[in-house]
């Protein structure tokens, strides 16, 4: 096992990131940002519309009582 270095460390996660690393297209990013956006807004919706509706149906139930 090698021994742990400081200096290789950094070196090596520089070569990760300008060598190996797959950066996004600026056009890619955006659609992926969009993409996130309306998932996002969706996600947000349904979850509104389940807290109406179950606060709907407890005030119901309670109100029974």
């Amino acid at each position: 096992m090698a021994k742990f270095s400081f200096s290789n460390y950094i070196r090596e996660s520089y070569l990760e990131w300008s060598q190996k690393v797959t950066w996004p297209t600026w056009s890619e990013l955006q659609n992926s940002a969009i993409v996130v956006s309306v998932a996002s807004l969706i996600i947000a919706l349904v979850v509104y519309l389940m807290d109406i509706s179950f606060s709907t149906i407890l005030e119901k139930f309670y109100g029974m009582f």
